[in-house]
């Protein structure tokens, strides 16, 4: 009897359902096993296609309802398992085995469903955080195709939060990326530039036909404003999941670049740090001693980030990408593009899904972007291909260019040049 205990148990850790087979009722058994064999063959397909076809499969993955579906299955196959088990532990009758053995064979097989079904357990809590993220975060909108074989995302951190009336984009960038090889270029701009043009389809070229000119100091991050306070020049922003401000942004930032600019990505400061603290922290190779303070009147650094490789959490990278401290806006800017190199690699599979839950949860609170969730899939692959290859990376600051009189044929050079540099096949990153 403690031989066919084992056995049975150790059967149904193996495959779920073939100790009923031998033992017990024969129907239950036969659905447990070829349950069992229909789940290991989608698993080796599924293998299969992450190997040859990825795009395939990550973008079957962020359709909620798939989500929703494999979520059912894996809530499905845990309960399954569990009736399994307990079913098998009636035909092993404890009773009849010697008491000493009793607890190990009870043991093993408690041990094995609580791992078995706490794995299908933990799937189907992804895939509830992923569904419900992907809802919640991105749109319904259709494929858009890249332009010019590239895809050139506005990034815009706001300044909202706690102590702020409003917000203001303390930070514009643009990923340029290549939608064959994922090699990106990271364009900064400064949230002070001046005498943004326009180009003749924007509505901001009516107010200002000869570029931003508001009388005064006329700095492109007030342009977000000026859309907010204006939602009649962008009546359809909010249908399209976007705000007047927003588009008012991506309006500036194509004139400025010469670019069109598909989708954008607004992140707010507490959001930044959610984000990061889910990831597990940021490293950062720190180029020199930076305190963090507040740029005001009498402000002494609290603390500082030294000088190499550091590890960050979010509070601390949130003040290392913002602190003027005895530094400009241009240094700052460097410094924010470094930290988005940083959670661009903190984005490793493995890593998001042993975080996945508080990764979802913070991307809820974190991100506005109007990217459909039809296009996650390639844009999944593309970072994935992204994390391999150097960042290319062009700030429009000075020296080189001026904020004040910016020079656009100038930039329209250097961004071009920037692109050209990556036609051919990039070298790997170090």
């Amino acid at each position: 009897m403690r031989r066919r205990a084992w056995w049975l148990v150790a059967l149904n850790l193996l495959i779920p359902g073939s100790a009923q087979l031998l033992a017990g009722n024969r129907r239950l058994g036969k659905f447990g096993v070829v349950t069992t064999f229909v789940l290991w063959g989608a698993a080796v397909l599924l293998l299969v296609l992450v190997l040859v076809w990825p795009v395939a499969v990550y973008s079957m993955f962020s359709i909620p309802l798939v989500l929703g579906l494999l979520q059912g299955v894996l809530i499905a196959y845990a309960l399954l398992w569990v009736l399994l088990t307990l079913d098998t532990l009636r035909l092993v009758r404890l009773i009849r085995i010697r008491p000493i053995a009793r607890g190990f064979v009870a043991g093993f097989a408690i041990v094995g469903l609580v791992g078995a079904s706490g794995v299908a357990g933990y799937g189907s809590v992804v895939a509830g955080s992923a569904r419900s993220a992907i809802s919640a975060i991105f749109s319904n909108s259709d494929y858009t195709p890249p332009v010019d074989g590239r895809y050139n995302i506005l990034l815009l951190g706001g300044d909202a939060g706690p102590d702020r009336d409003g917000l203001r984009p303390d930070s514009i960038s643009v990923a340029s990326i290549d939608a064959r090889t994922g090699a990106t270029v990271l364009i900064g701009i400064p949230r002070n530039l001046e005498r943004i043009r326009f180009s003749g389809g924007s509505p901001l070229y009516g107010p200002f036909p000869n570029g931003y000119d508001c009388g005064d100091e006329c700095l492109i991050d007030y342009l977000y404003s000026y859309g907010e306070e204006n939602p009649e020049l962008y009546p359809d922003a909010e249908r399209r999941g976007s705000l007047p401000g927003i588009e008012a942004m991506r309006d500036s930032v194509q004139g400025v670049l010469g670019l069109t600019i598909q989708y954008f990505v607004l992140i707010d400061m507490q959001g930044f740090v959610e984000l990061i603290d889910a990831l597990g922290g940021i490293t950062l190779d720190v180029p020199e001693r930076t305190p963090l303070a507040a740029a005001i009147p009498g402000a002494k650094p609290f603390g500082w980030v030294e000088a190499g490789e550091q590890h960050l959490d979010g509070h601390t990278a949130l003040w290392y990408a913002r602190s003027r401290y005895e530094s400009t806006d241009f240094a700052r800017m460097s410094r924010q593009r470094d930290v988005q190199e940083a959670i661009l690699r903190g984005f490793v599979p493995a890593n998001v899904l042993l975080k996945f839950q508080a990764v979802a949860e913070a991307g809820t609170h974190v991100v506005k972007t109007d990217i459909p969730s039809v296009m996650l899939g390639l844009f999944t692959e593309l970072a994935s291909k992204a994390r391999e290859l150097p960042v290319t990376r062009l700030e429009l600051v000075p020296p080189e260019f001026s904020p004040a009189f910016p020079d656009y044929d100038k930039i329209e050079a250097a961004l071009a040049e920037a692109i050209a540099g990556q036609t051919e096949t990039p070298t790997p990153a170090p």
